[in-house]
């Protein structure tokens, strides 16, 4: 998959807890990808909530990322500091599709025989979306909304660099998703794909998980003007028993690099990608020579014991 101009790759994690070892993982695998062309490679932190997110975890993120020579071109964006650019961004939104308030609640929601989304959301079947002037100001007076935009009946096809060609309906398969919040922070699916546009971002390399949100996310891009960046949706690392890592299960990254020397780490990460055909130390700039999606796995990638032992 090849984009014209300068290649930007990006990685993207939030600081509501410590960064395990298949983020580390992912970061890696975006670096080389972008480096591997002679691109840049930019970090940015999507602490939206900035509740959820304190300072002590970003810097905790930064400080491992650095330490293995991940820690971007330039200075880190942050999410909690760019609502102005993000309301910019609605207001096109609203001459070009319809968002309208939605006043229901999370009980309300889970209660509805809606499809499931992978990402744990539900597909909204529109309960909001026809209410009259009246019955938003009446509903105004007891509750603040949040903010949907309605999805037309369409299909979006993109080919992503690991899952191959996908299409997905958006009426059906994401409905109407939220923009902003009640509590006015915006939402993820508006803010990531501003961030990628604003910054230049070319392609976005991340977990399989994140596949059911790409055909909004190009979608909106669409109707913001921006370049559709190539997608790679690596599998989500896993330990030799094919356990899916998580923060809640530990798997700390910084216990890791505290412990093994940058070249050790990052071979063996690079080892279980597939980049290397061996568990070895290797640099970085080794690992650039040697990249290429080719050789990135498409099944789950198991990461070694040792990484892992905290």
């Amino acid at each position: 998959m090849c984009s014209d101009g300068e290649t930007v790759g990006r990685f993207a994690p939030t600081p509501s807890g410590e960064m395990h070892v298949g983020n580390l993982l992912c970061a890696l695998i975006a670096y080389l990808s972008a480096k591997s062309r002679g691109g840049r490679f930019l970090v940015r932190i999507e602490n939206l909530d900035a509740a959820r997110c304190p300072q002590s975890a970003e810097q905790k993120i930064l400080d491992v990322l650095g330490a293995l020579g991940l820690g971007g071109d330039g200075i880190p964006v942050r999410q909690s500091e760019r609502g102005d650019v993000y309301r910019e961004k609605e207001d096109v939104l609203r001459k070009a599709a319809k968002i309208y308030p939605c006043f229901c609640s999370r009980a309300q929601l889970h209660a509805a025989e809606a499809p499931r989304l992978g990402d744990g959301g539900i597909v909204y079947g529109g309960r909001c979306r026809g209410l009259t002037a009246d019955e938003v100001s009446a509903l105004f007076a007891v509750k603040q909304p949040c903010y949907r935009i309605a999805v037309p009946n369409k299909k979006i096809t993109f080919c992503d660099g690991i899952a191959g060609i996908v299409t997905q309906d958006l009426s059906r398969e994401c409905g109407d998703f939220i923009i902003r919040r009640g509590d006015g922070v915006y939402a993820y699916q508006l803010a990531v794909v501003v961030d990628d546009g604003e910054s230049g971002v070319s392609e976005v390399v991340r977990g399989n998980d994140l596949l059911g949100s790409t055909a909004r996310q190009i979608w909106l891009a669409g109707l913001l003007g921006y370049r559709i960046p190539d997608y790679y949706h690596i599998p989500l690392a896993c330990d030799p028993s094919g356990r899916k890592l998580s923060k809640s299960e530990g798997d700390s990254a910084a216990e890791i690099v505290a412990k093994f020397p940058p070249e050790r780490i990052l071979g063996s990460l690079a080892f279980a990608a597939g980049i290397l055909p061996t568990d070895r130390a290797a640099t970085l700039s080794e690992l650039t020579a040697a990249f290429s999606w080719d050789k990135v796995r498409r099944d789950a990638i198991r990461l070694p014991a040792y990484l892992l032992q905290n």
